[in-house]
């Protein structure tokens, strides 16, 4: 039998049942172009485990690109570590040394090419005539004229020359060089040569500096040798003491007598601390033809003195000759005036 049936029961209802699941389906981004535009490419379905990129095989070049740049940074930084960063953003700057034009230029070897050349310019031969262009050659820049202006007549020979000044210009590659040359003059007769007056020449020869030496750029000018009197501001004398002068006349002569034969007896006779050498026997002294002393202070003094040499045979040589004196004390208090110093 049945159980009864409890009076107002409802049986059970049956859940609410939602919308059924909906099919997984990839979502599509909204296209910035609107709706009706193409759709994109689809991605693929990654399966499981696969990363989301993909690698490439790298070329050997550039694993050694790469680790060239690597061990260069690594020398920079060991670099910068020794010599420090600072020395490289502020460096020590030395300060330029600004050479002139007369510093500069080869004062010495300009003497010597014009000096050689200069005795090469004023030596000819007709006789030889091929001689002086090939000496001249030596010193003179390549394209010019080796005759110099000669005309390939007469004879001629130079022996002794001397250098004087060299004058640079400013631009330092050209100079002019004051040279005087002692020449031998002959004159034809006939068919010989008859030797003429010895002459001093003096001439002007302008040279160039070129990348490996100097050279002779063009003829030389010849320029006048006179004698010149003496400057107007010539330091005096001073005032002669004519007291001092005549007590030291013996000693004067006593040292000039000394000074002729040997360096023993002219340390006899000087002041001490002095160092005179003498001149060996090359003349004898004759006389004493001059002395002066002049005022100054109580230890030193200046003296003039005209000397008169003999030399060989009847000759005879005067000359001027300028000496310091100095005065000296004995152990036993006696004082005297010595030459401490010639010239």
């Amino acid at each position: 039998m049945a159980p009864p049936r409890r009076p107002g029961a409802r049986p059970p209802e049956a859940p609410p049942q939602g919308p059924a699941p909906r099919t997984p389906e990839r979502l599509k981004q909204r296209s910035p172009h609107g709706a009706h535009a193409a759709p994109g490419p689809v991605r693929e379905v990654l399966e499981p485990g696969q990363t989301p990129w993909s690698t490439e095989p790298e070329s050997s070049f550039s694993t050694w690109a790469r680790r060239f740049f690597r061990g260069l940074v690594v020398v920079v930084l060991l670099l910068a570590a020794i010599s420090g960063i600072r020395s490289w953003i502020a460096p020590n700057k030395t300060p330029e040394t600004v050479v002139s034009g007369q510093s500069s230029f080869p004062s010495a070897e300009a003497s010597a090419v014009a000096t050689r050349y200069a005795m090469s310019y004023l030596t000819w031969d007709e006789s030889n005539p091929n001689a002086r262009p090939a000496q001249i050659g030596l010193d003179l820049a390549a394209g010019l004229d080796s005759a110099a202006g000669w005309n390939g007549r007469g004879k001629q020979t130079a022996d002794v020359a001397y250098p004087g000044e060299v004058t640079a210009d400013s631009n330092g590659i050209t100079a002019v060089v004051d040279v005087r040359v002692r020449v031998y003059t002959f004159t034809k007769r006939g068919s010989s040569w008859a030797a003429g007056p010895i002459a001093w020449q003096r001439i002007s020869v302008p040279v160039a500096r070129t990348a490996s030496r100097v050279v002779v750029s063009g003829p030389p000018t010849f320029v006048p040798d006179e004698r010149a009197p003496l400057p107007s501001n010539m330091p005096e004398a001073g005032k002669p003491d004519d007291d001092l002068t005549a007590a030291t006349e013996t000693d004067a002569e006593a040292f000039f007598a000394a000074y002729a034969e040997s360096d023993k007896k002219v340390s006899a006779v000087t002041a001490p601390g002095s160092t005179i050498r003498s001149l060996n026997g090359a003349v004898k002294f004759s006389e004493l033809k001059d002395w002066q002393v002049y005022a100054g202070n109580d230890d030193e003094r200046r003296a003039t003195a005209a000397v008169t040499w003999d030399g060989v045979g009847d000759t005879t040589l005067s000359q001027t000759y300028t000496l310091t004196l100095r005065r000296t004390v004995a152990t036993d208090g006696a004082q005297r005036w010595q030459v401490a110093a010639v010239g």
